[in-house]
């Protein structure tokens, strides 16, 4: 067994630092990858815009009215308001 790991070791040579480069394909796969990020983040900021948008125009409820008029975690207490699927 070691006598194969010694000859695979021996007969694959070093390559001489002057040829060991990246090319062509690796600078275009980082270009790539920069291109990807930069779209990726314009799509990610005109998401945010949107969702500012819909803050401002009332589309979400305001997290602190949850907190007053929902449901308590204590079981002894009841809500007067109850869901439109909940029968009596």
């Amino acid at each position: 067994m070691f006598d194969v790991v010694a000859l695979v070791l021996a007969s694959d040579p070093r390559p001489d630092d002057n040829n060991v480069v990246a090319g062509w394909v690796g600078a275009a796969v980082f270009l790539g990858l920069i291109v990807g990020v930069v779209f990726i983040l314009r799509s990610f900021t005109k998401q945010m815009k949107k969702v500012q948008q819909a803050d401002e125009a009332g589309v979400y409820d305001d997290p602190s009215d949850d907190a007053t008029d929902g449901p308590t975690d204590d079981p002894g207490q009841s809500s007067d308001s109850r869901s439109p699927h909940h029968q009596s």
